[in-house]
């Protein structure tokens, strides 16, 4: 009997020590939010991003058949096989669409993204919105999420913590549901 009032006691002197920890777990949620990255404007420079892999493979080809030129700012970007390209070199390379870039029509495979204050249309890494007649590329709001990363992402760190970035936006991997999703968490200044 007097081993169980011990061990009851115990338990209780446990249980007691231990709720401040549980208050803390439940005020954080358990996860890691961006603690890294400029709370006021989400950015962060450059300098701190180390990229897993430090040299991007280039996209290159010689020949775009049944390409679309799109004029932006005085210079000719070709789209074929749902793709933006620039020409240089005698090669067609390909790229992601800057922000400001106009179409007048949407890639097919764009998915619509519901936010609070906007949608956006995505298509492979890129925001647009519609403005008047046409489709033009914008940063998309912290908060944003998609379901899938666009095709030639990259894996980055930042002070430690793991990060996807694409055309110096910057997401990280939560869980929606139990479904895999990717938030917007801030962006790379250059």
């Amino acid at each position: 009997m007097k081993n169980i009032i011990k061990i009851s006691s115990l338990l209780v002197f446990l249980f007691i020590v231990s709720i401040p920890e549980m208050a803390t777990a439940q005020k954080t949620g358990g996860s890691k939010k961006v603690v890294v990255i400029n709370k006021e404007n989400r950015r962060v420079s450059s300098k701190q991003v180390v990229y897993k892999k430090p040299n991007k493979k280039v996209v290159a080809v010689r020949t775009l058949p049944n390409r679309t030129v799109v004029k932006y700012k005085d210079v000719n970007y070709y789209f074929a096989n749902n793709k933006f390209y620039t020409y240089s070199g005698g090669r067609y390379i390909a790229i992601a669409p800057k922000k400001g870039f106009r179409i007048q029509t949407l890639p097919v495979g764009y998915v619509k993204v519901k936010h609070p204050r906007r949608d956006y249309f995505w298509f492979n890494g890129a925001f647009f919105i519609q403005v008047n007649n046409a489709y033009e590329v914008v940063e998309p709001e912290v908060g944003t999420i998609i379901y899938e990363l666009p095709k030639d992402y990259e894996r980055v760190t930042i002070e430690g913590y793991t990060y996807y970035e694409f055309s110096n936006v910057l997401y990280e991997k939560i869980q929606i549901d139990g479904t895999r999703a990717y938030e917007v968490v801030g962006f790379i200044d250059q």
